[in-house]
């Protein structure tokens, strides 16, 4: 745990820096950031997730921050476009095998970029925080989010917490499942 504990200090000077707020030492790259960590860890990112979100504020007064836990955006775009309970309902039908199928029409990255967007705001913010990359798999997958996000974000940088592997080539999931190649984030810490 000290390993994380480390490696979890980190992150409030760096995001708070002039430097990290402001893209400065990223050339012309997006201002992706990947906080990779092992999943049975997870408790503790929710926690340092929270510690965070009245941190950053208190260490940079002024500074706009937004969080999006990925499971509340899903259930909330669920819900707005009224298939929330159809999707449950599909589940008990048709099963897992099916639902997923599903859930990767209505999750498409040209459908929900626009949707995470209106969620996130990044235009009204400094500093977008997204967590709950594991309670969304396998229906939302970190690589395609992260491949689409460029448009709506801008210049304010982004940080995925990410329960896994992320060897700034490929993300691998959990740790145990095939990679998805991603190169465009630069780790948070190492």
């Amino acid at each position: 745990m000290s390993d994380l504990t480390d490696r979890l200090n980190e992150i409030l000077p760096k995001v708070t820096s002039d430097d990290f707020l402001h893209g400065k030492g990223i050339g012309n790259e997006i201002a992706f950031y990947i906080f990779d960590y092992l999943p049975e860890d997870e408790l503790a990112i929710r926690e340092h997730v929270q510690f965070l979100l009245k941190r950053i504020p208190q260490n940079r007064p002024g500074t706009r921050v937004k969080q999006v836990d990925l499971l509340d955006f899903v259930v909330d775009h669920l819900r707005q476009r009224n298939l929330l309970d159809k999707t449950f309902l599909l589940q008990k039908q048709k099963g897992d095998a099916f639902l997923r199928k599903e859930m990767e029409k209505i999750l498409h990255p040209n459908k929900l970029i626009a949707a995470f967007a209106d969620y996130a705001h990044p235009d009204q913010h400094d500093l977008v925080l997204v967590s709950g990359v594991g309670s969304v798999y396998p229906f939302l997958r970190a690589h395609t989010l992260l491949n689409n996000l460029q448009p709506v974000m801008g210049k304010t940088p982004l940080v995925l917490f990410y329960p896994g592997k992320y060897d700034r080539k490929s993300l691998k999931p959990f740790n145990r499942l095939n990679s998805d190649n991603y190169y465009r984030a630069f780790k948070l810490v190492t």
